[in-house]
């Protein structure tokens, strides 16, 4: 499990933070990392400039209550879903960590990949990890001032172009960029361009491994989700130990050393800057930057790999390891089952919602020819891309009649149409107290689109 560390104690919430400095790393992890940070930033970028049947791929259209995802349109109506997509969301979070820890924080977050890129950046413009050392412990020279500058200015244009983006999700993004333009920002876009903007660089400029360990409240909870048969990043002391420098010549053993040669470098490469060999820490994102540079230094002595490596608590223990246990396959299954349930209730959707409330006021009414009245309210919502007329019937009573004001139905796109509308049955037909009854409607120009709802029709206690 997480250990804190010999710095996290009641005085170093509060001690002066110290400024780290990520050495860059190259191996599978950091292969799959940089693969992680191009998907994800690609499709964030490239996403809103993308066209579906006339209109943005993905649009959260909040004024017209519309969101688009490509084929798809949803409206508040349609929030259930994701309702249903947060929880499987949080399925699968509990899945991969109690699988091998934090993949999510390692891989996927904004906030570690916006780092990732802030830190490509810093790279390119001031140099590697002692350059950028070296750089800030001098003086304030035309270079330093002109090597900052250009660093937080691609930051900041960096920051602007996502902040411009994410607004671009919630407004046409060819609009937003004409309104840019010509200076006819709406106060509500600008405010969020800003605001997303500033987020964008503070955290993944200035912040970066603070945001993970003191404002992330998954570092402090992940140990709830972690059992002895979780993959960890773990360093193996019995191997390593006692560690110290030697050269490559020389057996470690024959100086009584471990495999560690103390180069520090997993240390050097730690996005949040801590020494897994002290075990492994809340801190400790799950990257695996440390795997792969130790790996690197064992090839070059000559070594076995894997100093460093993902692990279970269980095989440091010397005991069998069971990836495939009860709460994992658990975790799947419902994962499975919840994915499978939303594409099948998404696919098989209807974009038309009818509602039945009846008349509370007066359970029944016995009109002058001696026929039984129900009054209904029904309430439409079209949800399709186009207007539509629908047909409205209702069955369940012999020769039961139903009569409306309006002489055709009609809802535009998106909107929702109240109808006032009353059955009528003679009373021969009625055989019992409340008997159920199905409303149909139909959409004229596109008969696929039908629903049925049950309502209760009302009548007079039979003696």
């Amino acid at each position: 499990m997480p250990t804190i560390s010999p710095d996290d104690n009641a005085s170093g919430f509060y001690a002066k933070h110290k400024k780290v400095y990520p050495r860059e790393v190259h191996g599978v992890f950091a292969t799959g990392r940089v693969l992680g940070v191009l998907v994800l930033l690609g499709g964030y970028y490239l996403v809103p400039w993308l066209w579906w049947d006339g209109h943005q791929a993905v649009l959260f259209d909040l004024p017209a209550r519309k969101f688009y995802i490509f084929g798809l349109i949803f409206w508040p109506q349609d929030f259930i879903y994701l309702a249903a997509l947060l929880i499987i969301a949080a399925f699968a979070l509990f899945f991969f960590t109690a699988l091998a820890g934090r993949l999510w924080c390692g891989y996927a977050c904004p906030q570690t990949v916006w780092t990732e890129a802030f830190l490509w950046i810093e790279r390119k413009v001031e140099g590697d990890r002692n350059k950028q050392i070296k750089l800030d412990k001098g003086i304030l020279t035309r270079y330093k001032f002109s090597r900052k500058a250009l660093k937080h200015g691609i930051w900041l244009g960096f920051s602007l172009w996502t902040g411009f983006t994410f607004v671009g999700y919630f407004t046409p993004i060819l609009s937003l960029g004409q309104e840019i333009i010509h200076y006819s920002l709406g106060p509500w876009e600008t405010f969020w361009i800003i605001f997303y903007s500033f987020a964008t660089y503070g955290n993944a400029g200035w912040m970066r491994e603070q945001v993970c360990i003191y404002m992330c409240p998954y570092a402090r909870f992940q140990s709830a989700m972690f059992d002895k048969d979780t993959l960890i990043i773990s360093y193996d002391k019995l191997r390593g130990e006692p560690r110290g420098a030697r050269k490559k010549s020389v057996a470690p053993r024959t100086v009584a050393l471990g495999d560690c040669v103390d180069c520090t470098l997993c240390v050097q490469v730690c996005p949040t800057g801590i020494d897994i060999r002290d075990g492994l820490q809340y801190q400790c994102i799950g990257c695996a930057a440390c795997v792969d540079v130790c790996n690197e230094v064992m090839g070059k002595m000559g070594y076995a790999r894997q100093l460093i490596k993902y692990t279970t608590q269980n095989a440091i223990d010397g005991i069998a390891t069971h990836l495939v246990r009860p709460r994992v396959v658990i975790y799947f299954m419902l994962l499975v089952g919840l994915s499978s349930a939303l594409i099948y209730s998404i696919s098989t959707r209807i974009p038309l919602k009818l509602d039945i409330l009846r008349d509370r006021n007066v359970l029944y009414r016995l009109t002058a020819d001696g026929y039984i009245e129900n009054s209904y309210t029904l309430k439409i919502i079209n949800m399709d891309q186009v207007d539509h007329r629908y047909d409205l019937s209702v069955t369940g009573l012999a020769e039961i009649k139903l009569h409306h004001h309006d002489k055709e139905i009609q809802v535009p796109s998106g909107e929702a149409l109240v109808l006032p509308v009353q059955l009528v049955v003679d009373p021969g037909h009625l055989h019992g107290l409340s008997q159920p009854v199905v409303f149909t409607l139909v959409a004229q120009d596109k008969p696929q689109l039908t629903v049925s709802e049950k309502g209760a029709f009302i009548g007079p206690l039979r003696r």
